[in-house]
């Protein structure tokens, strides 16, 4: 395991952050389903956690970690809301898209 990690400098992980970020954001444009898109989302928080925690040990310091823990929080409340909005919708028609979040108004 010391091995791999000694093989891997900081540069391959900022180039995994972008790459996952990147499928995040085109999974976010081409699909249309609520739950894949709010995924998607989560995909691209994660690369940007990837990213932040890469430069918080490239300049040994500790805020970026800190910055990390509060984008968690952030994606928890917000799929707790996202969630709660994709079944509200998808009780009153399954087979609902991205565009059918104007449903929601009384």
């Amino acid at each position: 395991m010391t091995v791999l990690a000694a093989q891997l400098n900081p540069v391959s992980y900022l180039l995994l952050g972008a790459l996952v970020f990147c499928i995040g954001a085109l999974g976010l444009l081409t699909r249309r389903s609520p739950l894949v898109m709010l995924m998607c989302v989560e995909l691209m928080l994660n690369a940007v956690n990837l990213t932040f925690v890469t430069f918080a040990h490239m300049l040994d310091d500790v805020s970026g970690q800190v910055i990390v823990f509060f984008v968690l929080v952030v994606a928890a409340a917000e799929v707790v809301v996202g969630l709660g909005i994709i079944v509200a919708v998808a009780r009153r028609r399954p087979d609902a898209n991205a565009d059918d979040i104007s449903l929601l108004r009384g």
